[in-house]
């Protein structure tokens, strides 16, 4: 949990374009679990949250690295997973793998979009949105790593929306 806080702070220092992580974890003696006992207490944390169906989500343990696999209908669904077990004791680090299903109404996905950024603070002129079937790009600039989050998290909100390819550059 810790590792992963460190790279999101890092993230957020203005000027920065990547990062490169680097941190290994050592986890406390009292903080060690088997891998049974991380997978055990993941199927529990997961089945706790009533936004995920049943049975959507498989879980897989190798040396305290949680892997996720499935399919959810949002996105807010599966950062939640990952979250979850994120802050579990005794994991090291998670690969999301999960997908979004499509939906049925993936095409007013761009002026979908477009409507929700630009009744903001975006300027339309600044940041263009195009589709192909549920994939969202987005492109042009920026003020901020804050803001070239939120576009993303307004693509990810849009009904359709499978895959969000975020290439706005900060300025």
């Amino acid at each position: 949990m810790h590792k992963h806080t460190a790279e999101i702070a890092a993230e957020r220092v203005r000027g920065v374009k990547a990062v490169v992580q680097q941190l290994e974890v050592q986890l406390p003696h009292f903080a060690r679990r088997t891998d049974e006992q991380i997978a055990r207490a993941a199927v529990d944390r997961l089945a706790w949250d009533v936004s995920l169906l049943p049975d959507s989500i498989k879980i897989s343990v190798e040396k305290g690295w949680v892997k996720l696999t499935g399919d959810v209908a949002w996105q807010y669904q599966r950062e939640s997973a990952e979250q979850h077990v994120r802050n579990l004791f005794g994991v090291v680090g998670v690969s999301n793998l999960t997908t979004v299903k499509p939906r049925a109404n993936a095409s007013n996905i761009s002026a979908d979009i477009n409507v929700a950024l630009h009744r903001g603070w975006f300027d339309p002129e600044r940041i263009t949105v195009t589709t192909d079937g549920g994939k969202v790009t987005l492109s042009g600039s920026v003020h901020s790593p804050r803001e070239r989050w939120t576009a993303s998290s307004t693509a990810w909100g849009s009904p359709g929306a499978t895959s969000v390819e975020n290439d706005l550059i900060i300025v």
